[in-house]
């Protein structure tokens, strides 16, 4: 054959990409079962560091084996709900979703073409009585997601770890790699009854007379990242609206001391005072 035709440099360079692209479907598939397995550990020990069981660095230096172990051994109940707040189906403690299926579930919970159907978002109850409840929307550069831990009061924020797809280093990446950021949201408590469950407020959070924030559902944007702290809040009002039929409905009701009366407007009374009639338990 001429070396130096056109026939021969189409069937040369076709015979090059068919050989390049078989190279580079073997080794992805070779691959795949180890990239699962580290996405499924990175999850998980995600959601370790926003229930407060370490932090995401000493996770890492965990290794994957490790991460799954300590998991398991912390992890109490998993199961889906939908939008009314009730249980679809309970999930094999060893189940997470990756950002992939967040995303779908996004697409469910928002509507519109890309919903793929019902919504069946998940929530993670650990031993100690922390729920866990993933996040996930579009930052500035690309999708924003995490997850964010609540007391057994389903009310006061325990913890909170976010993480990013592109956001700019040094600015929206904060959300992932400053720590003193995932810490402004602990004892925090979103409003499940407002369209605004949680803020991410430019300019600052309320503060008290002494300079330190409020308890409330507003912390501090990043300076520097308006897109993706809008971005970030906004997929938690997303999701965490998505659970508010939940967490109204799941948390625990407060009674006041030495008290049987199971009425309406009751979970409101706290401590020894109490407006509502009630009945006395007998000594």
């Amino acid at each position: 054959m001429n070396t130096n035709n056109n026939v021969y440099t189409v069937i040369y360079t076709t015979l090059i990409v068919v050989v390049v692209a078989a190279l580079l479907a073997f080794v992805s598939q070779s691959l795949k079962g180890k990239q699962e397995a580290n996405e499924k550990a990175d999850t998980i020990s995600q959601m370790l560091t926003a229930a407060q069981f370490g932090t995401k660095a000493e996770f890492q230096k965990m290794g994957n084996a490790a991460v799954l172990a300590k998991y398991a051994e912390e992890i109490g109940q998993a199961f889906t709900i939908n939008l009314d707040g009730q249980k679809v189906q309970d999930l094999d403690l060893e189940k997470v979703f990756s950002p992939k299926e967040l995303k779908r579930q996004n697409y469910n919970i928002k509507g519109g073409a890309n919903k793929t159907g019902e919504p069946e978002i998940p929530v993670f109850i650990f031993k100690d009585g922390k729920t866990v409840v993933p996040i996930y929307g579009a930052g500035l550069w690309g999708p924003v997601w995490g997850y964010i831990a609540f007391e057994k009061d389903l009310k006061t924020v325990a913890g909170a770890y976010f993480d990013h797809e592109s956001e700019t280093a040094g600015l929206g990446a904060k959300i992932k790699d400053d720590p003193s950021f995932q810490a402004e949201f602990v004892g925090e408590t979103p409003d499940f009854t407002s369209a605004n469950v949680f803020e991410i407020v430019k300019g600052g959070a309320p503060k008290d007379a002494e300079g330190k924030s409020l308890v409330d559902n507003k912390i501090d944007a990043i300076t520097g990242a308006t897109m993706t702290s809008g971005g970030l809040d906004a997929a938690i009002d997303t999701w965490l609206g998505a659970y508010a039929k939940y967490f109204q409905g799941a948390a625990p009701k407060q009674h006041c001391g030495n008290c049987k009366h199971e009425g309406e407007g009751h979970d409101a009374c706290e401590g020894e005072e109490c407006d509502h009639e009630h009945q006395a338990e007998e000594e």
